[in-house]
């Protein structure tokens, strides 16, 4: 695979994990209105296949789910939009910088369109927020000590949650590692 194409797939594949969570539904937390859910912060995805040189890509994300409607806007270091995930009941929309748009009927085809393989995004949304309880699909569950879970394994995925606020974990450390490559997702919440 072409680095520029690798590149471009990694970027693809954080959009699609980041808005596949709209598609789940899950309990209200705690002192998070039942319509709006609202978190902006910062990014950074690395990513390593053998042989070559470890790409990255870094920038902000804008997140804003509200009545069943997610908006979620990346941009690179200096705010320019790099790309615009709209995702719907019966719709998932991908707005590249460039003019450029993918749909599908979900996140999980759109991802499958972008990139050209499957990727489970759905469980996003309950990892964002707070509280988080633990799903038949999680392995190796950890908590601390005031009981929340701070570190599992689910889907291939190996999460990791921290700097907790009100809403949810204000750090996610997300990590997959396949006999042909390793990926690791930072997402950092800067604001609710």
């Amino acid at each position: 695979m072409s680095g520029r194409l690798f590149f471009g797939g990694l970027l693809s594949a954080l959009l699609m994990v980041l808005a596949g969570c709209a598609t789940q539904t899950s309990p209200t937390p705690e002192g998070v209105s039942g319509s709006e859910f609202v978190r902006n912060g910062r990014f950074a995805l690395r990513a390593e296949e053998p042989n070559q040189a470890p790409e990255a890509v870094q920038g902000g994300f804008a997140w804003r789910d509200a009545n069943g409607r997610l908006t979620l806007d990346l941009s690179n270091p200096f705010g320019n939009i790099l790309a615009r995930v709209l995702v719907e009941p019966g719709q998932a929309t991908l707005t590249q910088a460039n003019g450029e748009v993918l749909r599908a009927t979900d996140p999980d085809g759109l991802v499958q369109k972008a990139i050209g393989q499957r990727v489970p995004v759905r469980d996003l949304r309950q990892w964002l927020r707070s509280p988080l309880r633990a799903l038949p699909t999680m392995q190796q569950i950890n908590r601390d000590d005031q009981g929340r879970i701070v570190a599992f394994e689910q889907n291939g995925w190996t999460v990791e949650l921290t700097r907790f606020d009100a809403q949810g974990p204000r750090l996610l450390v997300l990590s997959r590692a396949e006999a042909s490559q390793q990926i690791v997702i930072r997402l950092i919440v800067d604001t609710p």
